[in-house]
């Protein structure tokens, strides 16, 4: 872990802990993602609103991380080693399978990690769970097994 900022992420998983809390407390929903641009598609009538605030805000808050001293190209991956179409051919089928996986799943990974643990759900225990082994899996097959 060559990056680890105790601090800043601390304060930011409060700030995550503490929005999906005034969410919850607020509008009685749940701060999962997929469900929130899962409503905005069709809109729903007097639901999107706060949605599209909310999808709004996460937008403005990665426009704004540079703004506060955030490096927005401090990685050690080569995003186009594989070639300019092969990188955004790797995009969408990478975003058309989380797509996928939060509807066979019931919820992403903030739905299901940040509330539903929270909530003591046993559903989105099972999920997390789930989530993380095939991260750490992941994790094993690219650095070990293909050699990255």
């Amino acid at each position: 872990m060559e990056n680890f900022t105790p601090i800043s992420a601390t304060i930011g998983g409060l700030l995550i802990g503490l929005s999906a809390t005034m969410l919850l407390l607020l509008q009685g929903r749940i701060a999962g993602i997929s469900g929130i641009i899962g409503g905005l598609l069709p809109p729903k009538t007097n639901d999107s609103a706060w949605r599209f605030l909310f999808v709004v805000g996460l937008i403005a808050g990665a426009g704004a991380y540079p703004f506060f001293g955030g490096n927005v190209f401090a990685t050690n991956v080569n995003p186009y080693a594989l070639g300019d179409a092969a990188h955004v051919v790797l995009l969408v089928a990478g975003g058309l399978l989380v797509g996928f996986g939060t509807q066979v799943g019931s919820g992403c990974t903030s739905g299901h990690g940040v509330c539903g643990l929270g909530r003591l759900s046993p559903r989105s225990l099972v999920a997390t769970l789930t989530f993380m082994a095939v991260a750490a899996a992941t994790v094993f097959i690219v650095r070990s097994v293909a050699g990255a």
